[in-house]
């Protein structure tokens, strides 16, 4: 069910959320002090091409460092991003098919919004250490 969902939502919708993440993340690596938030928009681009199998966890062990990634992303890229999946998802929602994708839409917002201290897992991992 995972794979149908996964090839549905990248031909919706995926697609063109993980070009968005791309491009944010080559904005964001043109300067040295930006490479951070453009490897973080790589590896939220991944989870947006197929993000059905995958959940993101909090890391136990961010700290501050986290915390000002956090608030420096949300001004440079997040709230932008984030925006993109809220309207994505409700249009997806519009239809009983898209339910499932809009929903996955909405699973995606923290990640999107604040991505450092997280970590994007299989769902089979994500309570693996408890």
């Amino acid at each position: 069910m995972k794979t149908i969902l996964n090839i549905i939502w990248l031909v919706v919708s995926g697609f063109w959320l993980f070009l968005g993440y791309v491009f944010a993340g080559l904005l964001l690596c043109i300067t040295v002090i930006g490479i951070p938030f453009g490897v973080a928009s790589f590896r939220i681009a991944r989870y947006a091409l197929w993000p059905f199998g995958y959940t993101t966890v909090e890391r136990p062990d961010a700290g501050s460092p986290s915390f000002v990634g956090n608030v420096l992303w949300l001004v440079l890229a997040g709230w932008w991003l984030t925006l993109g999946h809220i309207f994505t998802g409700i249009a997806l929602c519009a239809t009983i098919i898209g339910i499932p994708l809009g929903i996955a839409n909405f699973k995606m917002i923290p990640v999107s919004l604040l991505p450092f201290g997280r970590d994007i897992v299989r769902t089979d991992e994500a309570f693996a250490g408890w």
